[in-house]
């Protein structure tokens, strides 16, 4: 895994300055709701860490181990059902022996209590992996974070690819590196005949709360943290 290279960081500020402006547009549309994937809907779920051999120097990652988290699922701009839009999966980790139902009651911003994990509908490949893509459903194309994490090797991303509705495999690569799967995420289906509710006060920002060791890096967080302060301001 290696450090961003220019071309790589291209994009990536690219498409950071269009997801600003497209936020500023939305937050004035409509300053009620979440201006950033208003649809969705909330899933308990279990992240079943299996490990990963040769690892990348980030426990969370190499390490086995499983964790109670809470997931949603969403639309990021909304569209009306049958037509293709820029799908996300938000999952929220608890940390420091927090559980679900603490972060259910009182989500903490920029604490310790959790990590969020955010990933929209991408490529897979080597170009693909860094572009925003629309896909006619949640679970038919794969998911990636878009941007990189500082490994302590180098840049990570971190994927997701369904296997099955309610189930989706978590894996890591470099900026060009193959993906290597490392986890399985197994969301809780809605009673039959129910719709599983969404939850509008429920916050996700990757910049505030990071994964245990795949911090940010600076460029990531000035692309990234306007956009996430243009949300919140818009919900309050």
């Amino acid at each position: 895994m290696t450090t961003p290279s220019p071309l790589a960081v291209l994009p990536a500020r690219v498409g950071g300055a269009v997801i600003a402006t497209a936020v500023r547009g939305l937050a004035a549309a409509r300053p009620a709701e979440k201006p950033m994937h208003p649809v969705g809907r909330v899933l308990r779920g279990r992240l079943e860490r299996h490990g990963l051999e040769p690892g990348i120097g980030v426990p969370f990652v190499d390490d086995a181990g499983s964790d109670d988290v809470v997931a949603r699922e969403s639309k990021g701009i909304g569209l009306p059902p049958g037509l293709p839009d820029i799908h996300g999966l938000a999952v929220k980790v608890p940390l420091g022996g927090a559980g679900v139902d603490d972060l259910l009651a009182d989500p903490v911003e920029g604490g310790t209590q959790h990590a969020d994990l955010l990933l929209s509908t991408n490529g897979w490949g080597p170009v693909a992996r860094f572009l925003v893509l629309p896909s006619a459903g949640m679970t038919t194309r794969p998911l990636t974070t878009l941007f990189p994490y500082r490994g302590p090797r180098g840049a990570v991303l971190i994927g997701a690819r369904y296997v099955a509705e309610h189930h989706a495999q978590l894996a890591v690569a470099g900026l060009r590196s193959d993906w290597q799967v490392f986890a399985d995420l197994h969301l809780e289906a809605p009673e039959p005949g129910t719709e599983q509710a969404d939850d509008p006060d429920l916050e996700f920002d990757a910049v505030l709360n990071e994964l245990p060791g795949l911090p940010n890096y600076e460029w990531v967080r000035r692309v990234r943290a306007p956009s996430y302060a243009i949300a919140r301001r818009s919900r309050r």
